[in-house]
């Protein structure tokens, strides 16, 4: 997965995540209102659905590696104030 770097160098591959997920959303959005217009030829709704699946599965990766990475987080921070304890 590509990394942005900040201006302080530091990787931040979880804004990219993020920011995959945003522009697949955005696009996803466009293509439904395409197809709820109803004006695309047969072989243009095929390609936009194809497009749509694909898009939808790229959102739902995304937020199952958002979601890990919350857990992942609480579970640092459990783990943190047990060992403060």
């Amino acid at each position: 997965m590509p990394k942005r770097v900040d201006e302080k160098g530091t990787e931040s591959a979880g804004l990219v995540v993020v920011g995959q997920f945003e522009e697949a959303k955005k696009e996803l959005e466009t293509l439904v209102s395409k197809m709820e217009r109803g004006d695309l030829r047969l072989e243009e709704s095929l390609q936009v659905f194809e497009r749509g699946i694909a898009l939808a599965q790229q959102c739902r990766q995304s937020l199952e590696k958002a979601e890990l990475k919350v857990q992942n987080l609480l579970e640092r921070s459990s783990d943190n104030q047990d060992s403060d304890a």
